[in-house]
């Protein structure tokens, strides 16, 4: 095979060391009929231009859908620049930087991206990321009861997004960790419920999520005070786009700001990839997982880039690590950098208006039809928000579908609730045709507008 790099004789240097003369020997344990015993059914070869027809070809099987989806995935405007920017090749060097003086690019895009993300946050610092939002908000959970060592229960609201608390509860599980939920009142984190389970002074922590997963801007005045007073710590998980306009969790008093960052710039691509951001305060970096890049100077005085910290466990005492993530989603985090980068706080703002702006006039056309009613009446919301739906949602949203909508995500264990997402990218005819559409679906049910 000439895409191979090992020659005939490397194979059977590499067969002598095992102790067999051929590779039919070495496979011999295999059953016969486990093995592929005729040719690959693979196409034959095509030159650049018939290669570029079939993906062509491909693509224009792709429906482009028109999506007034979220829950935990937005579709956000990617500015041209970002990508160019990400196909830099100074930005390519290796993922793992652990020779700085060859790894300038790589290390530098880290350290803004943790500078503004602790800006962000209105935490003291960030790590380098994580894989995604799930996994980062667990992280979170793990660093609570790291830090109070002797604790090992862990407060979270139920009004997480189901995917997100499914991946904590398999942390929790395979990690020893007693983890609660606190129940929701009227699509919100019941706060005496918090308070009266943290009165055993048995909490590690407690997680809470802003916007929830109905969409809903709760308020958590006081929390972290009822927190610290029995000394769990309070995380709170954000979609990032958010905080350009939301009180952070710094401001509320967190401990630890968690969440995913997708929304900052990374477009939606079939389920991925995503990026996870974890920031904390000082006294919590030697229980956060990753690593911290720092500036520095060179021996020039020059400005450059380094690894701060990062935990040796990590290497050679994995037993003892923080976490098992230690090297980050490099491309990610330039994604996000470059585009924090270039829209600055007033487009992040800018961003977050228009968007509010299209959610708020989909939620009043919407709550003119009479398939629909309030599910949280009078909870504030940013650009997602639930409504109660009198028809089959599922039927619902197939009908949009064929129209090239995506109407909604359907609540998890809600069979009546419907959750609408809208962003700076929906325009005010797209809204009017998602009304018009859902309007006619009404009607073929015997609902008249």
């Amino acid at each position: 095979m000439k895409y191979f790099p090992h020659t005939a004789d490397d194979l059977q240097e590499m067969l002598k060391v095992v102790g067999v003369s051929s590779l039919e020997e070495l496979y011999s344990e295999i059953p016969e009929e486990l093995k592929f015993n005729k040719e690959l059914a693979l196409p034959s070869a095509m030159s650049e231009i018939e290669v570029r027809r079939v993906i062509g070809a491909l693509e224009q099987s792709n429906e482009q859908l028109i999506s007034f989806a979220g829950a935990g995935v937005y579709d956000h405007y990617t500015p041209s620049v970002v990508p160019y920017i990400a196909s830099r090749s100074e930005f390519s060097t290796s993922y793992t930087p652990y020779q700085a003086e060859i790894s300038q690019g790589t290390l530098q895009y880290i350290f803004e991206y943790q500078s503004m993300m602790a800006d962000l946050t209105g935490m003291d610092i960030s790590n380098a990321s994580m894989y995604d939002g799930s996994t980062a908000t667990a992280e979170a959970m793990m660093m609570c009861v790291a830090a109070a060592k002797k604790r090992n229960r862990v407060l979270i609201s139920e009004t997480f997004n189901p995917a997100v608390m499914r991946v904590v509860e398999t942390y929790a599980k395979f990690h020893g960790v007693d983890l609660v939920k606190v129940p929701a009142k009227d699509g919100v984190t019941d706060m005496c419920a918090i308070q009266t389970l943290l009165e055993a002074d048995d909490v590690a922590g407690v997680l809470v999520a802003q916007p929830n997963y109905y969409g809903i801007i709760e308020d958590f005045t006081g929390l972290a005070d009822m927190c610290h007073a029995h000394k769990a710590l309070l995380a709170i998980n954000t979609m990032a786009s958010a905080l350009g306009v939301l009180k952070s969790p710094g401001q509320w008093g967190a401990d630890i700001a968690c969440g995913e960052a997708q929304s900052l710039g990374i477009p939606m691509c079939y389920g991925g990839p995503y990026i996870g951001y974890l920031c904390t305060t000082n006294a919590l970096v030697r229980k956060m997982p990753g690593r911290l890049v720092g500036a520095t100077t060179d021996a020039d005085g020059k400005r450059c880039f380094v690894l701060t910290m990062q935990a040796r466990e990590q290497h050679i005492r994995r037993e003892k690590a923080t976490s098992n993530i230690c090297t980050a989603q490099g491309i990610m985090c330039l994604y996000v950098a470059s585009y924090l980068a270039l829209m600055g706080k007033k487009g992040l703002r800018e961003v977050n208006e228009q968007s509010y702006g299209a959610a708020h006039e989909l939620h009043k056309r919407l709550l003119a039809l009479p398939c629909f009613s309030e599910a949280y009446p009078g909870k504030p919301f940013l650009n997602e928000f639930t409504l109660k739906c009198s028809l089959d949602i599922t039927a619902l949203r197939d009908y949009a579908y064929i129209e090239s909508f995506i109407a909604g995500v359907k609540a998890e264990g809600k069979e009546d609730e419907i959750i609408f997402a809208a962003t700076e990218q929906r325009s005010p005819e797209e809204v009017e045709a998602l009304v018009e559409t859902i309007a006619a679906f009404c009607e073929e049910n015997g609902l008249q507008y």
